[in-house]
């Protein structure tokens, strides 16, 4: 189980937001005032290494300071095979950077970033290159949303 920190603790700065997928990584950052949150990209999944080393290059060059995972807690509030995957994908993360990571509920993310492409009229055949990376930036949303509002995120055991 890796060390988590509660929202409260994270250092200030951008933090990046990342759906854990089995076949994406989906990507957003918000800004230094954690006013501002935009999709920034999908890295299609190939090893667990070079798709980390490349969201850790993005991470640096964004000066983030902490990973928003999303949680994909089951609808009924149980535990789900994708959750235990979002875990196993934070503790591996952690053996290549100690870094602040905090778990965000994301159930009905990927139905709100597709209704959200819809809305902004992306054309179907453009929407799955998108996808991810909204669904990132909803998940990110909702952290700094509970930041706000001084809420925790939920318990990931």
């Amino acid at each position: 189980m890796p060390r988590l920190t509660s929202l409260h603790d994270l250092p200030p700065g951008p933090l990046m937001g990342v759906d854990v997928g089995s076949k994406t990584l989906g990507l957003a950052v918000c800004n230094r005032d954690r006013t501002l949150v935009s999709a920034l990209e999908t890295i299609w999944r190939e090893k667990f290494t070079p798709d980390a080393q490349k969201l850790l290059s993005l991470y640096d060059e964004r000066a983030c300071q902490g990973l928003v995972i999303g949680l994909p807690i089951s609808m009924d509030g149980g535990d789900s095979r994708s959750a235990q995957s979002a875990r196993s994908f934070a503790t591996n993360m952690l053996r290549l950077r100690d870094l602040p990571i905090v778990f965000q509920d994301e159930r009905l993310s990927t139905f709100a970033a597709t209704e959200r492409l819809i809305e902004a009229g992306v054309k179907p055949s453009h929407r799955k290159a998108r996808l991810d990376g909204e669904a990132a930036a909803i998940i990110l949303q909702g952290a700094l949303d509970a930041l706000h509002q001084g809420l925790e995120p939920p318990d990931p055991a």
